[in-house]
């Protein structure tokens, strides 16, 4: 079970459409997907036609209730999303912070630091073989959530635009990922997606380069009208054919990224 966490600290660049194009694409594959939705503002659950009163995603982490209490398939159209479960958001998850000051005495005892609990509750859920990858959606801001989320990950996506506060804000979670690499998880890969790209903009083209000579990057998402067309269609590019200029990047983006095995 491989787990890919989309993270950045900064919000408005694409970490949702990312995670949705890429449990769909995913899941049409014929792979096992569970999407875990952990931004309160619940936008990929609600992407997915997934809308929860009252997530129970603090209570699963400190393990006051089980992964099948959790567990919601999506309700999309398409033969597809019968690969896809999801572990939905709401607005209850903003309460995790005070949650984990509650339960710290427990928590320390049974995993020892907080930041471990996601990565407890995916082995319990890898050791009942049900899925063969994990897409992680996180919030736009370096909190508990996103923390969680890069322990676990086997591979971290950091979707950011070509421009300069966008880049600008990577130097503090890249600081927190190499922390988390040398502390918790030294074998985890991960890639920068340039995504909202308009290639017809002369400094965002010097962007581009200035980032591939900084980290390792793959080919750009392009700012393009069928990308936004799917989330509010709630239809994912692959299915808009094979002339579909979005279809072409993410094609392009799954191959960088050895997805399409």
């Amino acid at each position: 079970m491989e787990v890919i966490t989309v993270a950045n600290n900064k919000g408005g660049v694409g970490k949702t459409m990312q995670c949705y194009q890429l449990a769909c694409y995913l899941a049409n594959k014929g792979k096992r997907v569970l999407v875990i939705d952990l931004d309160s503002q619940a936008n990929l659950s609600s992407t997915f036609e997934v809308n929860i009163q009252r997530t129970l995603i603090p209570e699963w982490l400190i393990g006051d209730v089980g992964y099948e209490e959790v567990l919601v398939p999506s309700s999309g159209e398409g033969e597809f999303h019968k690969n896809i479960t999801l572990i939905p958001a709401s607005r209850h998850l903003a309460n995790l912070s005070k949650l984990l000051i509650l339960s710290e005495n427990e928590i320390r005892k049974n995993a020892g630091r907080k930041e471990r609990l996601l990565k407890i509750r995916l082995d319990e859920i890898r050791s009942k073989n049900l899925f063969d990858f994990v897409v992680i959606d996180t919030p736009p801001m370096l909190g508990d959530e996103l923390i969680m989320a890069v322990v676990v990950a086997n591979k971290l996506l950091v979707p950011t635009q070509a421009q300069d506060y966008s880049i600008d804000g990577l130097e503090e979670l890249m600081d927190t990922v190499e922390i988390i690499r040398e502390t918790e998880n030294p074998t985890m890969s991960f890639s920068i997606i340039p995504s909202m790209v308009n290639m017809r903009r002369k400094i965002e083209r010097q962007r581009l380069d200035e980032l591939s000579q900084m980290f390792n990057i793959t080919p750009a998402i392009r700012n393009l009208v069928q990308a936004q067309e799917s989330i509010s269609l709630k239809k994912p590019v692959f299915t808009f054919g094979e002339r579909c200029r979005s279809k072409t990047d993410y094609d392009a983006l799954w191959d960088n990224l050895h997805l399409s095995q």
